[in-house]
């Protein structure tokens, strides 16, 4: 890092606090692709009503679970919130075209993106609140 660098290490309680919330989208999107290798019939159901065939679920599952791994470790984490923004955009889409409720999809993406903002400090000076 250079001399003019603007780096500022953040508190502890920033710190823990993007941690914590980083973790309750990690838990979440890690149930939901474990649920896609269940293959109970609630899933089936829920697959159909969406418009999605049963047999895309365990890739669905894979693909979230390494989206959800990468933003988990602190080297892959901006680049794991971006494939999540972009998995939660096509979860959003998806319920959006069935007429369901969206709203938690893009509060699952804001709380992504927050957790992360408040644990890295590079994200915060590449993007930040005040001047």
């Amino acid at each position: 890092m250079d001399s003019n660098s603007t780096h500022v290490t953040p508190s502890k309680g920033i710190l823990w606090t993007g941690r914590i919330m980083s973790m309750l989208p990690v838990l979440m999107l890690s149930f939901s692709a474990a649920m896609k290798f269940s293959g109970s019939p609630d899933l089936a159901k829920g697959f159909e009503h969406l418009g999605w065939k049963i047999q895309l679920a365990p890739s669905l599952g894979v693909l979230e679970l390494v989206c959800t791994v990468l933003y988990a470790i602190p080297r892959t984490s901006v680049f794991g919130a971006i494939l999540l923004t972009a998995y939660l955009g096509g979860a959003t889409a998806t319920h959006v075209r069935v007429g369901d409720p969206f709203v938690s999809t893009i509060i699952v993406g804001v709380v992504v993106w927050g957790g992360l903002f408040l644990r890295n400090p590079s994200l915060r000076a590449l993007l930040p609140l005040t001047r």
